[in-house]
């Protein structure tokens, strides 16, 4: 591709250079950070790119390569009906001297896995890229089956496969096991462009390429216009399509030309409805869109057809303009004939040559003859009194022949009106007038447009910020006393701030989006339930036992002790144990809070100004300690009080038909057989169950609905006074930073006054 002179390519980066100092100077402004700026980046990008690449995008067989062919007016891309494969194609601008083809071809082990993928359409067992011997002919069979290679996707299908496998045969010598190989055109010994598009447009050539690349003489390619052809959006093989829809959100795509099948089939398909959402949603398209609806001379011949066809121009393309209706076939071709004479048949013998060629010796009709013959014999496009055909069969038999007779009568004149009614001259003259006229300005005004609300807001801004500056003192002393004025305001604000802190503390603990205090009390929780778990299970009777013998009468006169009393010791033991956990677990909580909070208090920007104002806190930070020790106290007061509740059995521990009332029951039974211990200690399975379902429903109320509304009580009883209290005092503190200031004002007015006379320069230069 050849390079955007030096002079365009400095103009460009004088355009980046300012594009990007008014994105810096939008990124400094806190309040302009949250602007979209994604849209100026696509825009810029677009205008200072040396590429502007146009992709054509359509269904499988739609005509993309013959309108690209008939746009260049040269025949480069291949374009038979019913070839679908992956390969890409780029047609970029290049010197006459300089025209080339790079030929990318895939490698032997994608060509294997899509003659699968084919090969598994078709239903063709036991596929292997080297068995060559039998899927030609198997496929060869499918086409005779559906009546002809273009009479259905299955034959389709089938000649793809055929093309494929020729292609591995022809190309091996060009062809990577695991890498794609690029050749160009002097590889091939090809003297000239046209012999490699030869090349490249033969179907098993075009097979096995992943990638073309031209690089061609022609005014549409100048300015860096690239054009790409790439694979049908509906081809059966979904990887190929793939390519398609990823080059079309591709940021690099500048424009679209969708070629569409509707004039064909009257509707628009999911594929292709897909498409026009993926072109509205990549902002490097923009509006650069092309709708055309190519196969227009199918609706010459069927009412109906083109009744349906404008009406889904009418309803799906609603206020666009771009809109063109071709027949590419027609279009190209009539151009390209106007170069032939009845002494080639016009282009029998030299541009349909391949296609006319048969092997039984009978010639075969091109599909612009049938189609030129038709147009001619039953369109109804040309005036009988300008163009009275009248063909004799018996002299014409063919459409070869029909064909050669009808031009050797009416020659160019009615090559013209072909031309014309094929729309592919008001379709070119639309995309060189766009390319070559409105591409650039349009480019520009997409990146002013795209930078205006930038521009709006940061003016704005600027104004603003240069009003409030300069309406400020210029003087030290008129500073200070300014400074001084608003001090009774800064402190009512900062005790404000301070209360409103400790509003939004507690409101966040009461509704729960306190995550760390959530955390917390989640593991006091577990703790509470872990302990109440392991003192059931490692309860020892023997212990029991030993407790109450080791500290009743002295000198002992009882030997025997009730179980009732070693349910007793159990009790206790249990409440001072779980009080000990609770207790702990608090305190952990309450210090995790008050730490977060003061960490909180002392990073927020009213405590800095506060500092600012008074050279201290203003006692927040002391008071927040001491606060910290109160409400430990209440809550280990709080934690005690519960605990000592466990004490006292749960009310329904006694309750007839209840599991503890049965497990009580049964455990007396069991123990009160024998006065010596060891009948408890065989019972003591039974008294940790009796103790497990007394106690599991005390701790669970106690974790689950009684302790976090304590705490929550605690805290906002005693924060919300102090935040009143703090705020009286800070405002009340008045003289003291009256005081204090009046060492540091004087420095700090002349500092800022120097400050606001940089700002005002800084801004004068932004601006």
């Amino acid at each position: 591709m050849s390079q955007p002179s030096t002079n365009v390519s400095d103009s460009h980066r004088h355009i980046q250079l300012q594009v990007d100092s008014l994105l810096h100077l939008c990124r400094q402004e806190p309040k302009l950070q949250a602007m979209d700026l994604s849209a100026i980046q696509a825009s810029l990008a677009k205008v200072i790119s040396p590429t502007f690449e146009i992709v054509f995008a359509g269904a499988f067989s739609a005509g993309k390569s013959m309108l690209i062919n008939a746009l260049l007016e040269r025949e480069l891309l291949y374009s038979a009906e019913g070839h679908a494969t992956g390969t890409q194609c780029y047609v970029s601008y290049a010197e006459a001297s300089d025209e080339r083809v790079i030929l990318t071809f895939l490698s032997g082990k994608e060509i294997h896995q899509q003659g699968a993928r084919i090969a598994e359409l078709l239903k063709l067992e036991k596929y292997q890229i080297d068995n060559l011997d039998t899927f030609p002919d198997l496929c060869q069979k499918i086409i005779e089956q559906e009546g002809g290679e273009s009479r259905s996707e299955r034959a389709k299908q089938a000649k793809s496969l055929i093309l494929l496998l020729q292609g591995w045969v022809d190309n091996q010598a060009h062809i990577s096991v695991h890498q794609n190989n690029s050749v160009t055109m002097a590889e091939f010994n090809f003297s000239n462009l046209q012999e490699a598009a030869d090349f490249a447009r033969r179907g098993k050539n075009s097979a096995v390429l992943k990638k073309i690349e031209y690089y061609c003489h022609h005014p549409l390619l100048r300015d860096g216009n690239v054009i790409i052809d790439t694979p049908g959006i509906d081809a059966p093989i979904k990887e190929d399509a793939w390519i398609a829809f990823e080059k079309v959100a591709n940021p690099d795509t500048s424009a679209v030309i969708c070629v569409f099948k509707t004039a064909s089939t009257g509707e628009l398909t999911t594929e292709e409805t897909q498409l026009l959402e993926l072109i509205q949603n990549n902002q490097s398209i923009r509006d650069r869109v092309f709708n055309t609806f190519n196969r227009i001379d199918e609706t010459w011949y069927n009412t109906q057809l083109r009744q349906r066809l404008d009406y889904q121009i009418e309803n799906q393309f609603i206020g666009q303009t771009r809109i063109y209706r071709t027949s590419g076939l027609l279009g190209f071709y009539g151009s390209q004939i106007k170069r032939t004479s009845s002494s080639d048949r016009f282009g029998l013998d030299t541009i349909f040559a391949e296609t006319v060629k048969s092997l039984n010796g009978k010639e075969e009709t091109p599909q612009f003859v049938n189609e030129f013959v038709r147009y001619c014999l039953t369109s109804e496009k040309l005036s009988p009194t300008k163009f009275p055909i009248l063909i004799d069969p018996r002299e014409a038999p063919t459409n070869n022949e029909k064909y050669c007779q009808i031009l050797n009568t009416f020659g160019d004149q009615l090559v013209d009106q072909l031309i014309t009614d094929s729309g592919i001259e008001n379709f070119r003259t639309a995309i060189t007038h766009y390319l070559t006229t409105e591409k650039r300005p349009q480019l520009f005004a997409s990146l002013v447009e795209d930078l205006q609300p930038i521009c709006l807001n940061l003016k704005q801004h600027y104004q603003t910020l240069y009003r409030e500056i300069d309406s400020q003192p210029r003087e030290i002393t008129q500073m200070r006393d300014m400074e001084l004025q608003r001090l009774g305001q800064d402190l009512k604000e900062i005790g404000t701030e301070f209360q409103a802190q400790i509003d939004r503390e507690i409101g966040g603990i009461i509704n729960g989006t306190n995550i760390s205090f959530n955390q917390d009390f989640l593991k006091l929780k577990a703790r509470m339930v872990s302990r109440l778990d392991e003192l059931i299970n490692t309860f020892s009777v023997s212990d029991a036992h030993r407790r109450i013998t080791d500290t009743r009468n002295t000198p002992r006169r009882n030997t025997v002790v009730p179980v009732l009393a070693i349910l007793a010791e159990a009790f206790y033991y249990l409440a001072n144990e779980l009080e000990d956990t609770l207790i702990a677990a608090s305190t952990q909580l309450v210090e995790n809070y008050f730490a977060s909070l003061r960490s909180r208090v002392t990073r927020s920007e009213y405590y800095r100004k506060l500092r600012t104002l008074l050279g201290n806190d203003g006692g927040i930070e002391t008071s927040l300690q001491n606060l910290e020790q109160q409400v430990m106290i209440s809550v280990v007061n709080q934690a005690q009080t519960e605990c000592n509740r466990y004490v006292r059995e749960n009310p329904n521990f006694y309750t007839e038909g209840t599991a503890s009332m049965w497990q009580l029951r049964n455990t007396l039974q069991q123990t009160c057989r024998s006065f010596d211990c060891d009948s408890m200690i065989d019972a003591e399975p039974a008294i940790r169950q009796l103790l497990k379902l007394d106690f599991e429903p005390k701790v669970s109320q106690t974790i689950n609905l009684i302790f976090r509304s304590t705490i929550e009580q605690t805290l906002n009883t005693n924060l919300s006074p102090l935040a009143q209290e703090q705020a009286d005092q800070i405002f009340d503190r008045y003289e003291v930073a009256r005081n204090y200031l009046g060492e540091t004002l004087a420095k700090e007015a002349e500092a800022k006054i120097q400050k606001n006379h940089q700002t005002l320069i800084e801004l004068a230069q932004n601006v």
